[in-house]
């Protein structure tokens, strides 16, 4: 994990605690089992919607963008802003925008397993092999001579 993703936990502390993980090539940043950012590149995208947008835009926060099919598309997060870094009641305010942008989603709240468990379970799996059912041997009645 990069020196940025980790330095999120101290950034969002007035927020509350929040869970990152590895994904796509990147990190989902989850706040109370909703994500509410993700990192690239180590640039920060926070969850937006509708309702949030204004803040967004009033700074010309861009959005995460991805090709897909040499087309771009971008996604609902948007980069947060500098002083974001600089200033943890501001860093809380803009996770809090985040955090209800991720509830109105309408998204149910997931928590993101932690490495270890998932690997447990992982390995849990390829061990665990399905043996197919015996079946029971099947009686027959011989037909009786006259």
């Amino acid at each position: 994990m990069s020196d940025f993703v980790q330095s999120l936990h101290e950034v969002f502390e007035r927020l509350g605690r929040i869970q990152t993980r590895r994904m796509f090539g990147g990190h989902g940043v989850w706040h109370e089992g909703r994500m509410i950012a993700l990192v690239f590149k180590d640039t920060l995208y926070l969850k937006s919607d509708a309702g949030s947008a204004e803040h967004f835009d009033r700074l010309n926060l861009p959005p995460f963008t991805y090709v897909r099919q040499g087309k771009e598309m971008p996604m609902s997060y948007r980069q947060a802003p500098a002083d974001f870094f600089e200033d943890r009641e501001e860093a809380a305010r803009w996770g809090r925008l985040a955090y209800e942008a991720a509830l109105r989603s309408g998204q149910p709240p997931k928590q993101p397993k932690p490495k270890a468990a998932a690997k447990k379970t992982a390995a849990k799996k390829a061990t665990t092999k399905k043996t197919p059912a015996k079946k029971a041997p099947v009686k027959t009645k011989k037909a009786a001579s006259r």
